[in-house]
């Protein structure tokens, strides 16, 4: 474990840098706390001393010359700090700027440093400043491309040591808005907000010019100033600016239409008011070069939030807003123009349908904003910054039922969702209703997580439900219970298998629900023995041989082992027909869930001792692994076209049902044969899940429980489905040990 020291500002210090540091470390050690230990040295001065947590190991006081000496021989000195992160704000150390330069000089440790501003057009002054910091810090962070492009073009910094990473973004499980507002007062309001520490600099008196204008036009409009006063303002200043809001608000006779909410609001509270906000305007304004912020570089915390909790932004024309509100993602107007704000605001709240189209844009551009993401990028940099001296250790989620339950109805599981909104028009499956009930049978089997027992029944009464009197199953049912056409044009084989498997998978664990459900499965499995012999399905072949073997645990019969025989020679010749010297395997391409088929016949073998099974199912597997891995990364099969015999695959296109299954088929094998490489593969599949992939995000969101549909070429399907979530559950259980 590498131990980092931050020094930056923190909490109980209420500053932009110091939630900003907070967020960060917390993200970093959630997700690679086994990898990294991170510790504070926490920045204060003669007129604003820090207290002490349990994060804070060292203090700097700025305004203290010898301090900085002090801290640099502390921190040489003590061999377990193996690198160091500095939080870098200009006005944080310009009383002893010449210090702080030869603090960075005479490190030992490699630094990497955060610029939170980059001004362009330097003063001969400040380039030199700039550039003694480059020239000492191993890597250096920016938040914009816009910053990149600055150090370049005006510092002429080494772009090699440059290193983009966003400001972060708080996950966030989507309530409906109208109950929100509800809750908080708000019903039949149509809300503006701004929030985060007053300052002149946020420009909210734009906004206030231009709400009479919005009003005229929408009446029942309200304008949320949310925060209080930044303690260094209030210092200085005191209540001045806020004093100065409150006169213009009496001015313009806005005193039903300004709600002040003067309060450091805890995160959950924040979220909540940003995500039942209509429209949030941000009004920054055009600030001198001699300023801290400088119009060329500005980034705003505040507006990102917004943007990933889904709200329609109009912004001023700061880097940041240009970056992100491309692509008409969100609308653009001149500093301190209120006409045009008010323009902006009134287009916006007419046009739901357009409100609809930015969130959804809003939140897809801001996916790899989130903390988890941040927290990946800043850790491969250590790693960079270390030359790879240790592995990262993806620290390993709680297990989470709360999407699976939330999407479950009296049916059986909704198929699709818009966001992690259950979307109940799309009906249920089959497949879907399937995987719950495996699923949440080895949650209450193992005692992980909470669901209830009721769950487990309305999966197997979904799948009775499904089975037609030859035995066989439908597999798509609409939201009121009807079987749809699609039963008609798709086929069914594959979720007849997998509704084979979760029978077996249930009996196999019915001694924690009540008998008479164990009954009634046996009684629905029975049916299907009349159809073995019209399956051809490899994948439907596979899954029934799964269920089977795991109802023989449980019932074990010359019966069940006679289906497993003939089920499995089935799958042993078809592989037979097809597998050749440089392609082992059952098919001539390779397309979904591929790893059921051997692990079918490892089950199998295990089930009836036939050694040409275990063979096939060794052969088989070794291949398709070295088709998906790449080092320690999984590249699953692209749903582009899948890959053929003789061709590659595309480089995207991946589905979590893939990465689950060849988890659980990984977990199987090291059963089996007890090679510590399976148990290693089967880390790296599941790191999938958690940003060890090609776009090195998330694909599960813990703020939710659910996992995202898809992991496409540049970006990821932010739907949290039925299929994804479901499979990411069995992966993660996986891991359980047995």
């Amino acid at each position: 474990m590498r131990k980092i020291i931050c020094i930056t500002t923190y909490p109980p210090r209420e500053c932009g840098i110091a939630t900003f540091a907070q967020d960060l470390i917390r993200a970093i050690l959630s997700k690679f706390g086994e990898s990294y230990s991170i510790k504070i040295c926490a920045v204060e001065s003669d007129t604003e001393k820090q207290t002490c947590t349990e994060d804070v190991e060292y203090v700097l006081d700025t305004s203290d010359i010898s301090a900085y000496a002090t801290l640099t021989r502390q921190l040489n000195e003590n061999s377990e700090v193996k690198m160091v992160l500095v939080q870098h704000e200009f006005g944080l150390y310009a009383a002893q700027e010449e210090a702080f330069l030869q603090m960075l000089q005479q490190l030992l440790k490699p630094v990497i440093l955060v610029f939170h501003t980059v001004l362009a057009q330097p003063s001969p002054a400040l380039y030199r400043s700039v550039g003694r910091m480059m020239a000492t810090c191993a890597n250096l962070v920016v938040m914009t491309q816009n910053s990149r492009e600055i150090l370049l073009r005006d510092y002429q910094a080494d772009g090699d040591k440059i290193t983009v990473i966003p400001h972060g973004t708080h996950l966030v499980s989507f309530r409906d808005k109208s109950k929100l507002k509800d809750f908080y007062q708000l019903s039949g309001r149509r809300v503006l907000s701004t929030f985060g520490l007053l300052s002149p600099g946020k420009s909210i008196e734009t906004t206030l010019d231009a709400l009479p204008a919005i009003v005229k036009t929408n009446p029942s409009v309200i304008f949320l100033i949310i925060g209080k006063t930044h303690p260094g303002v209030l210092k200085v200043e005191g209540e001045k600016y806020r004093n100065l809001l409150e006169a213009k608000i009496k001015e313009l006779h806005l005193e039903e239409h300004v709600l002040f909410i003067n309060q450091y609001l805890e995160l959950p509270v924040l979220l909540e008011y940003l995500q039942l906000t209509d429209v949030y305007p941000v009004s920054i304004r055009r600030q001198r070069q001699m300023c801290i912020r400088d119009r060329n570089q500005a980034v705003s915390g505040t507006f990102v939030y917004a943007l990933s909790c889904g709200c329609p932004i109009i912004a001023t024309p700061i880097p940041h807003a240009l970056e992100l509100l491309s692509d008409d993602s969100g609308i653009i107007f001149d500093f301190k123009n209120s006409e045009q704000l008010s323009e902006a605001a009134n287009h916006l709240l007419a046009d739901e349908k357009l409100r609809t189209q930015m969130k959804l844009v809003g939140l897809q551009k801001t996916a790899a904003t989130a903390w988890e993401n941040v927290a990946i990028a800043y850790a491969s940099l250590f790693q960079k910054t270390g030359r790879g001296e240790e592995e990262l250790i993806y620290s390993l989620p709680p297990i989470d039922t709360y999407h699976i339950r939330r999407m479950s109805r009296q049916w059986g599981i909704i198929q699709f969702s818009k966001g992690n909104r259950p979307d109940s028009s799309t009906g249920y499956t089959l497949d879907d209703t399937a995987r719950a009930l495996m699923a949440m049978c080895q949650v209450v089997a193992t005692g992980q997580g909470k669901v209830k027992e009721r769950y487990v029944k309305t999966y197997l009464n979904f799948i009775r439900y499904c089975q037609q009197p030859d035995g066989s199953f439908l597999n798509y049912v609409d939201k009121d219970g009807i079987f749809t056409s699609q039963n008609e044009e798709v086929g069914l084989d594959d979720s007849n298998g997998r509704a084979v498997c979760a029978l077996g998978y249930f009996i196999s664990c019915a001694g924690h629900f009540p008998a008479p459900w164990k009954e009634e499965a046996e009684a629905i499995l029975k049916r299907t023995f009349q159809r073995f012999d019209r399956i051809e399905s490899p994948r439907s072949i596979a899954f029934m041989l799964k269920g089977f073997y795991y109802y023989s645990r449980e019932c074990p019969s010359a019966q069940t082992d006679a289906c497993i025989w003939l089920l499995a020679n089935k799958l042993a010749q078809i592989y037979r027909r097809t597998a050749e010297v440089h392609w082992r395997w059952f098919e001539a391409y390779l397309t979904y869930d591929n790893a059921i088929l051997p692990e079918a016949m490892l089950l199998a073998h295990l089930a009836i001792g036939r050694e040409e099974y275990k063979e096939i199912a060794h052969e088989s597997f070794e291949f398709l692994l070295k088709k998906v891995f790449v080092g320690n990364r999984i590249q699953v099969v692209s749903n582009q076209g899948w890959m053929h015999k003789g061709k590659s695959s595309h480089g995207f296109g991946e589905q979590p049902v893939d990465v689950a299954g060849m988890g659980i088929a990984l977990k199987t094998f090291y059963q089996v044969f007890k090679d510590e490489k399976y148990l290693r593969m089967q880390k790296d599949a599941f790191n999938w899940f958690l940003g060890n992939n090609h776009l090195h995000q998330i694909v599960y969101n813990p703020a939710t429980g659910g996992c995202y549909d898809g992991l496409e070429e540049n970006n990821i399907n932010l739907n949290q489905g039925a299929e994804s979530t479901v499979c990411y559950l069995m992966a993660r259980l996986s891991l359980l040990s047995d």
